[in-house]
């Protein structure tokens, strides 16, 4: 990176092309030499489940190396209202010390994994005494997880005080009848947010008696999953919204786009990204979309857990509505959006696109002209790979329109 650039923006400009400072993001990071060995530390609560190696796994209960109020390094809700080089300075601050289980320990957990699934449980931050057994190094990026910090094998860990588990989480862990998909609709049901509910579901803290640790990943896409069709089925139920609804949102070289057309329920959920941004390396545009009828679909999604994130949203809005539809939703990924965040950034963006007023159409066509000014990729680009507005198109020439 050219030095003259960074002298002249001074992390405010972003003339490198990136939606963050990497230097502000280097500077906030708490660096690996103030941890050593030992750490002390207010975890948020924060638990990860690693996928390498199932059913053989690594749990990393993390903490940051500061006591207090540290919940919010667990709370996406709450990081939308973050500069992105804050939220990621803050993440790759949680240290991460590992310990290896099988994942069916879970069902009769040694002192160690228990004191692990009660952080996990945990309403409020923890204080943890960890060791480690040489000094953590490098960091976390994913699809799915947000970024994580330094991590090295755990030597220690202590809970310096008892965790307090909510009471519909407390409740959940001590109930072995309830199995792990209506546990996490009662959750959902009892104000917990999916985060939460996930963590606990990875720590092997739900279900009946034949409990299983379940890596972070697959957790986060479980939840929304399970809570999403537990809102869809009762959208079913309600009357279709009465015109097409437009809605848009913009945040750091992102645009979150969806239309709500009368119809029973159908969604799609698509994803263009420019060159250079996270998941596309290569010289042109790529566009990959995917979607459901009203049936919805038996076979996992190719576009990935992204789409059962933006899944929940719109459920939620319609849920909110009382009212179904088919939810088209568009995310437009533009140059300098370099870094895996998480799908929890999906997820959170939807949530807060529905919040806002929507531009309210009475044919297709002219909330589709509307989108075309406002997405930078050409329309005739999106309608090439979207299935669901094909058939809408195709139902609406059915009835003459």
């Amino acid at each position: 990176m050219r030095g003259d650039l960074c002298i002249r923006c001074r992390g405010g400009r972003y003339l490198c092309g990136l939606t963050y400072c990497p230097l502000l993001v280097r500077q906030l990071a708490a660096p690996p030499r103030a941890v050593g060995r030992d750490l002390l530390g207010s975890s948020p609560p924060s638990v990860f489940v690693g996928r390498v190696g199932y059913p053989k796994v690594r749990l990393y209960p993390s903490a940051p190396p500061q006591l207090g109020d540290t919940s919010i390094y667990e709370d996406p809700p709450r990081w939308l209202g973050l500069p992105l080089e804050r939220f990621l300075a803050m993440r790759l601050s949680l240290y991460r010390g590992y310990v290896e289980a099988s994942v069916e320990d879970a069902a009769d957990p040694p002192r160690l994994l228990q004191d692990v699934q009660l952080l996990a449980l945990s309403g409020r931050p923890v204080d943890v005494e960890m060791k480690f057994a040489k000094e953590p190094r490098g960091a976390y990026f994913s699809e799915y997880a947000p970024p994580m910090g330094p991590a090295a094998p755990a030597a220690g860990l202590r809970l310096a005080e008892e965790p307090k588990p909510p009471k519909p989480l407390e409740k959940a862990y001590y109930d072995t009848d309830l199995k792990a998909r209506d546990a996490v609709v009662e959750l959902y049901q009892a104000g917990v947010e999916v985060s939460a509910i996930s963590r606990a579901l990875a720590a092997g803290a739900l279900g009946a008696r034949r409990r299983r640790l379940v890596p972070t990943r697959w957790a986060i896409t479980a939840v929304d999953k399970i809570v999403s069709d537990f809102l869809v089925d009762r959208v079913k139920g309600f009357r279709e919204v009465d015109g097409y609804y437009l809605y848009v949102r913009r945040v750091y070289n992102n645009l979150f786009l969806a239309i709500l057309a009368p119809s029973r329920w159908a969604y799609e959920w698509g994803e263009a990204f420019e060159p250079g941004t996270t998941w596309n390396p290569g010289p042109g545009l790529a566009i990959e979309t995917d979607y459901e009828l009203y049936r919805g679909r038996r076979e996992y999604p190719e576009i990935g857990g992204c789409y059962y994130a933006a899944r929940l949203a719109v459920a939620e809005a319609l849920y909110r509505m009382r009212r179904q539809a088919a939810a088209v939703l568009w995310r437009e990924v533009y140059s300098g959006f370099a870094t895996p965040v998480g799908v929890w950034w999906v997820r959170e963006n939807v949530r807060a696109l529905f919040r806002e007023e929507p531009a309210r159409f009475n044919a297709l066509d002219d909330a589709l002209q509307a989108a075309s000014y406002l997405l930078k990729v050409p329309i005739e680009r999106w309608l090439s790979a979207s299935r669901l507005i094909h058939i809408l198109k195709s139902r609406l020439a059915g009835y003459g329109e």
